[in-house]
């Protein structure tokens, strides 16, 4: 393979994080009471349930995202784009709800959880797709 594109090494644990993070939130959300809940509304409750199934599609290909970078396999590039396009995806939908639902009025430690996750998805997601697709090339083999 090609010399490795700038910061491979920190998106590799980019994605190795976004995925056990993912996964971190959803024990939290499930084992951890009302902890993270932004509202004891039916709404939210039901908006919420509906994300662990799309939440572990983007989580799989972060995981995948990471650990081809780690490996240089070209694969990477495919999984690093999906999962960033996931992101963006995720972020989109929740933001949205937030946004209709005042949610972002409420002063939580679990709506400040909710806030980080929706900037986290909306910026990082934007950067994975841009930079697996920049260096596309460069993690083919030669």
């Amino acid at each position: 393979m090609r010399d490795a594109p700038p910061g491979t090494g920190a998106v590799a644990m980019l994605m190795l994080v976004t995925a056990l993070g993912t996964a971190a939130f959803w024990f939290g959300f499930f084992a951890g009471g009302e902890a993270l809940h932004s509202s004891a509304s039916d709404a939210y409750r039901a908006f919420e349930h509906a994300f662990p199934a799309a939440d572990g599609w983007m989580a799989a290909w972060a995981l995948a995202a990471g650990v081809g970078l780690l490996m240089r396999r070209r694969w990477a590039v495919l999984a690093g784009v999906v999962a960033g396009s996931a992101l963006v995806f995720l972020g989109l939908i929740d933001t949205t709800f937030d946004v209709e639902q005042g949610m972002y009025a409420q002063r939580s430690a679990a709506m400040a959880v909710e806030a980080v996750i929706n900037v986290f998805c909306l910026t990082v997601g934007p950067f994975a797709v841009g930079w697996f697709w920049r260096y596309r090339d460069a993690l083919a083999p030669s």
